[in-house]
């Protein structure tokens, strides 16, 4: 509850605010916590389980918990009004996350069911703040049906699963996900007049690679410590921080700074001339994930490199940081590509480089410092490259005045 020089109602029914200016709030940092806890313990399990099946393990439950994410985040964009109802909701949902980051390690052995119970927990007050939602926004109930049908469907799939052991309840966790997964764009098919809000979205969005940043950065610190400050695991760390830092700047300088631009523009054009919202919101937010996904992974590499600075390559730990940098440029290309509805936004720069990376960690020596410090010039260069090509309009076709090749 905002403070302000009228006092508010402490019960306020929802209201579309996209139309007013609106930043992320305490509440909403408060609530990330949660998912920094649930990510850092995915993390930490993956490291300890660097074989294919950890791989499998770690991505379904990342893409899992980064949907639940999304959803609340989607939802507080239009209505968040800040009233007792929803804070309570919202802390509520915190609670149910935090029991996530609980049983996150172990989520597919031991503590399946409390995970499950508790991630079901979350799908719930999502669906009734929807129901809210629904009841007191007339006007948006187009798209709040599709969000009331997929999530009433993913939290059905999850209780069930409670009835299932073994792979039949991790294949309907699957489904689950895939149901929350295809919300947002079914919604925008179906009813695309319905605005987001361009100045949020964005915030959001780089608040949350903020957060999954941390956690490369502290897996070079962690690794420097358990590796007793060695010389080697040392210079491995610096690399690895420089990889971390230019994805920061990867990030912020450049995808952040063109697709939020881009996102606004078109927000502007949809208000003037009466044209409905396109696909470019869902193609930002959805590249994210892959985004997100490969800092982590990322991070991971690093860490167990940092460890084993002198193991044989190709490794677990090379292997898991080049597809961690591969996949943060694809999402780095999908949140320019997608926002700008350009291929000329995302080639070469940052396309071409993709398979580098890979490619790097195949050579086989005894040296994690030459992999990570490669990879750290690699994304320096690119974070470089990328800036002056902003800078000079190279990645935004408008900005060139040029005709756009759509995507």
């Amino acid at each position: 509850m905002s403070v302000g020089t009228e006092r508010e109602p402490m019960v306020r029914p929802p209201a579309l605010r996209t139309g007013q200016e609106a930043s992320a709030s305490n509440l909403e940092l408060f609530f990330d916590l949660a998912y920094v806890l649930v990510v850092n313990e995915l993390a930490v399990a993956f490291l300890k389980h660097l074989t294919w099946s950890g791989v499998g393990t770690f991505v379904a439950l990342f893409i899992a918990i980064w949907t639940s994410w999304v959803g609340y985040t989607l939802y507080a964009n239009r209505f968040d009004t800040d009233d007792v109802l929803f804070r309570i909701a919202k802390l509520a949902a915190t609670l149910s996350i935090a029991g996530c980051a609980a049983s996150a390690a172990t989520a597919t052995s031991s503590f399946s069911t409390p995970f499950a119970v508790c991630f079901l927990a979350g799908r719930v007050i999502l669906l009734g703040l929807y129901a809210r939602a629904w009841r007191h926004v007339p006007d948006a109930r187009g798209t709040i049906d599709v969000y009331l049908a997929t999530i009433a469907a993913s939290s059905a799939l999850w209780a069930v699963s409670l009835a299932f052991g073994g792979p039949a309840r991790y294949w309907l966790w699957g489904a689950a996900v895939v149901v929350d997964a295809v919300g947002p764009v079914v919604a925008t098919w179906r009813d695309n007049h319905l605005p987001l809000h361009m100045e949020h979205l964005p915030e959001r969005f780089g608040l949350f690679v903020i957060l999954v940043l941390g956690e490369a950065v502290g897996g070079a610190a962690i690794g420097v410590h358990d590796a007793a400050w060695g010389p080697s695991a040392v210079a491995v760390g610096v690399a690895g921080f420089v990889i971390a830092a230019a994805m920061w700047w990867i990030y912020f300088d450049t995808a952040a700074a063109v697709g939020a631009a881009a996102l606004r523009r078109r927000d502007d054009e949809s208000r003037d001339d009466g044209t409905p919202a396109d696909e470019r919101h869902d193609l930002f937010v959805y590249g994210h994930l892959p985004l997100a996904l490969g800092v982590v992974m990322a991070g991971v590499g690093v860490e167990e490199l940092v460890l084993h600075p002198g193991a044989a390559l190709p490794s677990a730990g090379g292997w898991a940081l080049a597809a961690g940098v591969a996949l943060f440029l694809t999402g780095t290309a999908l949140v320019l590509g997608g926002s700008s509805r350009s291929w000329r936004a995302i080639w070469p720069w940052p396309v071409a480089a993709v398979p580098l990376a890979p490619a790097a960690a195949a050579f086989g020596h005894h040296r994690a410092l030459l992999l990570v410090a490669g990879l750290a010039l690699l994304c320096l260069g690119l974070a470089m490259r990328g800036t002056v090509v902003r800078r000079n309009g190279g990645s935004d076709p408008v900005a060139r005045k040029t005709p756009r090749t759509p995507v």
